[in-house]
């Protein structure tokens, strides 16, 4: 992988994919409110049909089930990490669905990957310094119009206040600049790319930072108010997920065209 642009080591992942039970697959339900709002976008904009779609950094692949099931697509997986790619073959046989893995560094020039209808990652560019350079990355596997789909959590904001102090360590490994879809012009212009949607989505998440990484008092008292505000914005504060921003939204998503 390319010296000093990740902010995240390959031994992160594999610990990280060595501890997710299996099967994991994604739906719709009453209880899932963020993620069904990235479904919603999913539906709005991606066409069903014969296509192939990889996504990167996809380990265990529970989109590329959702993307199977929906949509019909021919699916494939590229990820870096080992155990991670064996977890994905492991999922998607408990899930009796074919998909192709690839165990690669997107980094490397020397993969003979073919080219894709729709490529896509979600909660991969902002572990990496240098954004445009990981979107090229993307769209040197995407066909001439094809479509491109980036995901990414919100850690900005609200966020960021509970985060900085609950799970420092976790924050460190993101880049916050991506967060803000204002910067995303630069690759925009850059790639000369048609936008189809870009915005933040699922309202306010109060799960995106209900996590601590140290116990201490005030952690602990940050902690119970996130609970509080989880409790209220799943069950008496739902029908305020129709708002979003910057400054609260818990995910962001961009879908874009290749013109060339």
């Amino acid at each position: 992988m390319k010296p000093g642009n990740e902010l995240t080591e390959q031994k992160h992942w594999d610990d990280y994919w060595d501890s997710i039970g299996l099967p994991v697959s994604i739906k719709k339900s009453k209880d899932n409110l963020l993620l069904n709002e990235e479904l919603k976008i999913f539906d709005k904009y991606l066409p069903a049909g014969p296509l192939s779609v990889l996504e990167i950094g996809g380990a265990p692949g529970q989109y590329l089930a959702y993307m199977y099931n929906q949509y019909g697509y021919d699916i494939h997986c590229l990820d870096y990490s080992p155990i991670g790619c064996q977890k994905t073959k492991e999922n998607f046989k408990l899930l009796n669905i074919p998909v192709k893995v690839y165990q690669k560094d997107i980094f490397s020039d020397q993969h003979d990957l073919p080219m894709f209808d729709v490529v896509f990652s979600m909660g991969l560019i902002e572990h990496f310094e240098d954004v445009p350079d990981i979107v090229k990355r993307h769209l040197d596997l995407l066909k001439p119009g094809g479509l491109l789909l980036l995901g990414l959590p919100n850690f900005r904001g609200i966020n960021k206040l509970f985060l900085k102090r609950l799970a420092p360590e976790l924050l460190s490994k993101h880049n916050l600049h991506t967060m803000d879809t204002r910067t995303w012009n630069k690759f925009e212009t850059e790639f000369n790319m048609e936008t189809i949607f870009k915005g933040y989505v699922g309202g306010f998440e109060p799960m995106t930072f209900m996590m601590r990484e140290k116990k201490s008092f005030i952690n602990n008292l940050l902690f119970l108010k996130a609970r509080v505000l989880n409790k209220l914005f799943h069950k008496n504060l739902r029908f305020l997920r129709k708002y979003n921003s910057r400054f609260f939204s818990g995910y962001i998503l961009g879908i874009y065209r290749k013109l060339q």
